[in-house]
């Protein structure tokens, strides 16, 4: 008797472990659907971009005197920061994606994501106004950066249709 008990909570905890694999199994594939690369590729992109500029932000501060940050494929004289960006993400904002609420149509950024590809930041952190679009294919942000060094960055979504601030 004392065999066949035991016999039978081996063949219960077999069966537990095939089952809770099973639903791991689905809630994998589920998660899997679900997840996007390029998205992941965007929030990159805007993090680099941002560290970028703060990096910009405190060597200007430090030496006192101004500092470049080259986006995209821009290059220019002197000394500059470079932000690399994955090879999914693109300059631009594609034509099925409408601007960002009260933002006026800046022809150069919608076209080519750059307003103005190389930054320059003062030690009294102000910077060139400028706004750029990059996008996966589906999702788009929109950064834009003040004349007081401000960087407001807008996500495009596609699943809501709508802008939100990140």
């Amino acid at each position: 008797m004392l065999r066949s008990c035991r016999a039978s909570q081996r063949g219960a905890s077999l069966l537990d472990l095939t089952v809770s694999m099973a639903v791991a199994a689905i809630l994998s594939v589920v998660c899997l659907a679900q997840w996007d690369p390029g998205s992941l590729d965007l929030a990159v992109a805007h993090q680099e971009i941002r560290g970028s500029l703060e990096q910009a932000f405190s060597l200007a501060r430090a030496r006192g005197t101004n500092v470049s940050v080259a986006l995209g494929q821009a290059s220019g004289a002197g000394e500059h920061l470079a932000v690399q960006l994955s090879r999914r993400i693109k300059w631009g904002k594609p034509a099925n994606i409408p601007l960002p609420p009260g933002m006026d149509a800046p022809t150069v950024a919608t076209r080519t994501g750059e307003a103005h590809p190389i930054l320059t930041v003062t030690p009294r952190h102000t910077a060139l106004a400028s706004t750029w679009f990059l996008n996966d294919g589906r999702e788009a942000l929109c950064m834009r950066l003040s004349g007081q060094g401000k960087l407001q960055v807008l996500r495009w979504n596609r699943d809501r249709q709508k802008w939100t601030r990140v």
